[in-house]
């Protein structure tokens, strides 16, 4: 039987990096609710994936940090730029730019985080 393991820390931090999403989404996308596609999606993936960071950590801590890395990249830089490849127009204002900031900022924690847990943890375990 796979014992599960339990860190309130990343539950944390991907509660932050959810955060910094789902504020983004309420503020720019007119109507916008958890329920919403741009955000339920989102939140399945969230979810998904911190269940297997805690059920197979050498698996789902990659791939955690590689969705997190895409908000970072993805959804909060690129996506705000008027880039011809987007089909989308982005607001170009200072109110948008800081939602994207926030956005940002959001992820980094996570980023961050997930890094010395794995040195901490393939330390205990050799």
């Amino acid at each position: 039987m796979t014992r599960i393991r339990s860190d309130p820390v990343i539950v944390l931090l991907v509660a932050v990096s959810w955060l910094g999403l789902y504020v983004h989404n309420v503020a720019d996308l007119p109507g916008e609710t958890v329920l919403s596609a741009d955000t339920l999606y989102p939140t399945l993936v969230y979810v998904a994936l911190t269940v297997l960071y805690f059920v197979r950590t050498e698996i789902g801590r990659p791939v955690l940090f590689g969705w997190v890395a895409l908000q970072l990249v993805g959804g909060a830089i690129l996506s705000v730029l008027p880039l011809p490849i987007l089909p989308f127009h982005p607001e170009q204002t200072v109110r948008h730019y800081m939602f994207h900031l926030v956005y940002g900022v959001a992820q980094v924690p996570l980023l961050a985080g997930i890094r010395p847990y794995r040195q901490r943890n393939s330390r205990n375990h050799n």
